[in-house]
This record gives structure tokens, sequence and C-alpha cells, in this order.
């Protein structure tokens, strides 16, 4: 960003079941580097940051010997806590965000609101228990707690789709670009976005 500070956040959040390091940038260029030790996980996230425009570097040690579960909704907490975190006092952001989006004959539906009051509407089924060694009830995991964390309003919704590759491929690139609009600042907007003054 030029003329103004870089809107970033480093976060490191240890439990008995995790131990997460985790940078995020939202005003960045949509480099990543991410290692969760769960391959799928991986591309998603750097898919997430390459479309989203923010920079992200996260290293988790997870108890992937159990299963895939405490890593991947801990990283949305860690994740969520990051963009709030990130985004300050949301002064001159435009709040919301939303799109449609296709990936081959996925087509996926995102709207955000950055509130400061969590709810996830999230509607998708799924043909597959696994992509990879990616449990895909986590998927509504993930976004539930990054919308807890975070304080936002999502909603994602599959509106077609067959492959869960795509279905959830197109999720996290939606939920990125609706993000990016959302966290976008707009020189009309002199305070917050909000009637009450805060968000």
């Amino acid at each position: 960003m030029s003329n103004m500070q870089a809107r970033q956040a480093t976060i490191h959040r240890k439990t008995s079941e995790t131990d997460i390091k985790l940078f995020l940038c939202l005003d960045g260029e949509g480099n990543a580097q991410v290692d969760t030790g769960i391959g799928f996980f991986d591309h998603m996230l750097k898919s997430f940051a390459k479309h989203g425009m923010f920079d992200l570097n996260l290293k988790v040690t997870g108890d992937l010997i159990v299963d895939c579960h405490h890593t991947i909704e801990d990283v949305g907490i860690v994740l969520g806590e990051a963009v709030k975190k990130a985004l300050g006092d949301k002064k001159s952001i435009r709040r919301y965000g939303d799109i449609i989006l296709p990936m081959d004959e996925a087509l996926i539906l995102c709207a955000i609101d950055l509130s400061g009051r969590p709810y996830l509407v999230f509607e998708s089924q799924f043909t597959s228990d696994m992509v990879g060694y990616f449990d895909t009830q986590m998927v509504k995991e993930f976004f539930y707690a990054i919308s807890y964390s975070a304080g936002m309003n999502l909603h994602i919704r599959k509106i077609t789709g067959e492959n869960d590759h795509h279905i959830i491929e197109g999720m996290f690139k939606a939920f990125a670009k609706a993000l990016d609009e959302a966290c976008m600042k707009d020189a009309r907007i002199k305070s917050v976005l909000s009637t009450k003054g805060s968000l």
C-alpha cells in the first residue's frame, strides 16, 4: 500500500493439540508460504491468499495422528483472529463483500458483512468423506471458526456442483474475493460504515 501502513497481524497460538504461527497482511500481493501437514488444505489456503491478494505465512504442527479436525478448526480460529486484528478500527472499509464464483461445474455464492457480529450460514452437501487427507466435514467447521473469531457474518452456498474438489476450492476462492472486497478502503467512508458509529 502506498502512503499508508499495511494492515497486518502476527499470531502464535499453542495448545495441547496444535501449535500455529500465522502472519497475515490484508494489503498484500497474494504470496503464501503454508505448511499445515495436510496437502489439500495447504492448496486451499494458498488459493485463498492468491485470490484475495493477501500475504499469508502459516506453519502448523498439529495432532494429525488423531485426525485433521483440530488442525483445520484451529487454523480457522487463528486466521479469523488475524483478520480482526489486522482490520483494527475498521475505519473507511466497505464492510460488505460478495461474489458468485464459477469453478468448472461448481458455482459458489459467498457474502460477507464485517459487522462484528458472528454468524455463519453454510449450505452444501459433499459426496466424498475425504479429499486427499482433508475431511470434507471440516469445510463448514473451518468457516464457522473464522466467522466467530473474526466477528463476521458469513454466508456460503453451493448453487451448483458435483466434484467436491471443485466445490471446496470454489468456496475458498469465493471467500477470498468477498473478504478482499469487504476489507477494501473507500475514500467516501470517513469513519465506519454504520449508523451506530462502530463495527
